[in-house]
């Protein structure tokens, strides 16, 4: 349930909650707000804020209000009372009143303190957390409380969970529309992808608490830790500091990570839900392993700038963030987040000790960092690429197999702000 402020004003008060909504539209529009009839109407009728209406105060809408309060749905209640009238229905105040204080919900009953209220919340940051239940090994019910411990107490959290119907990038274009300050996505690295798809461009920071089985962007961004990862995210969030770094379109796909053509794909695959949920990470090695008796070289056709290029392949990735768990992104020994690049690796190795063999020359680029040319391995860099291949082959975008080739890809520079660690 969304954030919510409640709004209720006594006949004589009515006009002066006309007036403060008026005012203070800008901050009151990025919440749930829900009023009792007759005062919602003359509010909904004044400004353009979109009004829930509850029955009248009289006729059950305070018994409404006060069960929000119970359900903790309300983040603060206005209740503009006029002290000189006494209200036949005052025991419906008294106890509307009475829960607010068990609940410690904020209360206003004049305007001096309705103002105070509004000024906290115009200076609070509103974060909707987008929780992907199935993520990981875990218990998804104490990983969620663990967030909601770490980040309630200085964020207003508003926690959306996926489901079968609704999956991560809707829940994330919904938060957009509601005005997110702040959208944090805690699951696998399907999910991060999903949520960043839609908060690219917008310039609203993204928050990642990983819960996945690879979690390779917070790896390559230093935001997975091995020792309490959900609380070291957290951590990260609430120190605020941003990185802006690049983004990329896949076939009209968000690509924030990689896509792999050819065996990174065909491993993917073997890896299913289940094999992770038993095995972790190890299941894509052990998917891996077998992927290397099998795999054969294709031909592929690779466009850069308008000059294509043939290669007998095994393995094409295109990488704009990679950690070093990424190996086969690894063709130069480093992929750069932010240069507004793509990086390219193509591997050509026909054996299994080929294949073995470039693998560890990789890992020791990545390792120390540098550009040694490797044998049966290609590196390129491009701001975006096409590349086709015969057989057809493969294609997993964010570790989510997507379908099969043909695929353009095409950067997007400083496209997403993230709450990362700062590099030094």
């Amino acid at each position: 349930m969304a954030r919510t402020i409640a709004l209720i004003a006594q006949d004589r008060a009515k006009e002066q909650m006309v007036e403060f909504t008026l005012r203070h539209q800008p901050v009151l529009s990025r919440y749930r707000l829900i009023a009792t009839g007759t005062t919602g109407k003359k509010i909904e009728s004044a400004t353009a804020l979109k009004i829930e209406r509850m029955e009248s105060g009289n006729l059950g809408g305070y018994a409404q209000i006060t069960a929000e309060v119970v359900e903790e749905n309300i983040v603060a209640v206005i209740f503009l009372i006029d002290p000189l009238s006494i209200q036949p229905h005052e025991s419906d105040i008294q106890t509307l009143l009475r829960i607010c204080n068990l609940k410690n919900v904020p209360l206003a009953t004049n305007l001096a303190t309705a103002k105070a209220i509004i000024a906290s919340l115009a200076n609070a940051v509103t974060a909707h957390l987008i929780f992907n239940p199935v993520s990981g090994q875990g218990n998804p019910e104490q990983e969620l409380e663990i967030i909601k411990e770490i980040l309630e107490p200085h964020l207003h959290l508003e926690v959306h969970q996926t489901t079968p119907e609704i999956d991560a990038k809707e829940l994330a274009e919904n938060a957009i529309a509601a005005k997110a300050d702040m959208i944090i996505a805690s699951g696998g690295d399907g999910t991060v992808s999903a949520v960043a798809g839609a908060v690219i461009g917008t310039k609203i920071p993204l928050g990642i608490v990983p819960r996945g089985t690879a979690n390779a962007f917070a790896m390559a961004l230093g935001i997975t830790q091995q020792i309490t990862p959900i609380r070291k995210a957290c951590e990260i969030i609430l120190a605020g500091k941003t990185r802006i770094v690049d983004a990329a379109l896949c076939n009209g796909k968000p690509l924030i990570l990689l896509a792999g053509v050819g065996f990174e794909a065909e491993t993917v695959a073997q890896a299913d839900r289940e094999a992770k949920t038993r095995w972790g990470s190890l299941a894509y090695l052990v998917a891996g392993w077998q992927q290397l008796n099998q795999q054969e070289l294709f031909e592929a056709e690779i466009t850069l700038n308008e000059e294509t290029q043939t290669f007998e392949a095994a393995a094409i990735t295109v990488a704009n963030a990679a950690p070093l768990t990424s190996i086969l992104a690894q063709g130069k020994g480093e992929v750069i987040v932010d240069d507004g690049l793509l990086d390219i690796t193509i591997a050509t190795v026909e054996t299994k000790l080929q294949a073995v063999i470039s693998m560890l020359g990789m890992l020791e680029a990545a390792l120390v960092r540098n550009n040694t040319e490797l044998e049966n391995i290609v590196h390129l860099r491009t701001n975006q690429i096409a590349i086709t291949a015969n057989p057809p082959q493969k294609v997993v975008l964010d570790g989510e197999i997507i379908g099969t080739t043909p695929l353009k890809i095409v950067s997007i520079p400083k496209g997403l702000t993230v709450l990362a660690p700062l590099t030094k």
